[in-house]
C-alpha cells in the first residue's frame, strides 16, 4: 500500500486559514466548517488514493463481506 504523507501540517494550516476566514461568524458555523474540514482530511487518510491500491482495497472488502455473509448463513456467526 502507498505511504501516506503526514497530513498534520496541512490540516493545521487549513484549520488556521479557516478560522481566519470565519472571524466574526457564529460559533456553530465555525464548528461545522471545522468538523467538515477534519472529516475530509480523515477520509483522504483512510481511503487509498492510488488507483491500484483502491482496487485492492475494494477487492479485499468484497471478499471480507462475502466470507462474513457465508459465516452468518452457516450459523457460525453472531
Amino acid at each position: 500500500m502507498a505511504v501516506t504523507p503526514n497530513l498534520v501540517p496541512a490540516s493545521v494550516g487549513a484549520v488556521s486559514g479557516l478560522a481566519t476566514a470565519l472571524a466574526g461568524a457564529p460559533w456553530w458555523g465555525v464548528a461545522i466548517c471545522l468538523l467538515l474540514s477534519l472529516v475530509a482530511t480523515a477520509i483522504q487518510t483512510v481511503f487509498p488514493q492510488d488507483s491500484s491500491d483502491r482496487l485492492t482495497w475494494w477487492t479485499d472488502r468484497r471478499e471480507h463481506r462475502t466470507r462474513r455473509a457465508a459465516t452468518r448463513a452457516d450459523g457460525r456467526g453472531r
